[in-house]
């Protein structure tokens, strides 16, 4: 059995649930209200075998790393997130798309479906990519904000559009949103 360290951090876009092993962060939850919090560190630690353990606890591995890394993002200071993610939750076809995108598609750019697809070398799969997306185990981080319709539109978004449009507007892709 691992450790799973973990905290909740209040941010611009919401309490965010993070979560990490000795490899690195494995999850970032949206909206971690207690309910939240407890329902996904139970699916965590069933999926790794791991025993969530809250900060406080000696030997935090990367949680220091991954709060001063949000803290930044969100202060406008961070372009590019260096802190070791745990690949563990994701495997096959969505593995490969989100270390494209963690990769490949730098802050304050966007990137269509297709596009993704086809950097992956799949191009028949842009529906599959919007399926990669949305079990992103590592939102923010890896920037599933970034992915948008080949038309142009901002796409769906697990954390909901709303949360969407002010990641992009952060990051300046997008105005501010008004309310």
């Amino acid at each position: 059995m691992t450790d799973l360290h973990w905290t909740v951090r209040d941010t611009p876009i919401g309490p965010l649930l993070l979560a990490v092993t000795e490899r690195g962060l494995v999850s970032v939850v949206f909206r971690a209200d207690e309910r939240t919090t407890r329902t996904a560190l139970n699916r965590l630690s069933e999926r790794l075998a791991a025993e969530p353990i809250p900060v406080g606890a000696a030997g935090i591995p990367h949680l220091p790393a991954a709060v001063r890394e949000l803290d930044a993002y969100f202060a406008g200071e961070l372009r590019e997130f260096t802190v070791p993610l745990d690949w563990t939750l994701s495997s096959g076809f969505t593995r490969d798309v989100l270390r494209e995108l963690a990769t490949g598609v730098p802050y304050g750019t966007v990137v269509g479906y297709q596009d993704l697809a086809d950097r992956v070398g799949d191009p028949g799969a842009a529906r599959a990519v919007g399926v990669a997306m949305g079990s992103n185990p590592l939102p923010v981080v890896v920037p599933c904000h970034r992915v948008i319709e080949s038309g142009g539109g901002i796409g769906g978004f697990g954390g909901g559009l709303e949360i969407k449009r002010k990641l992009l507007a952060i990051e300046g892709v997008l105005p501010e949103p008004l309310f």
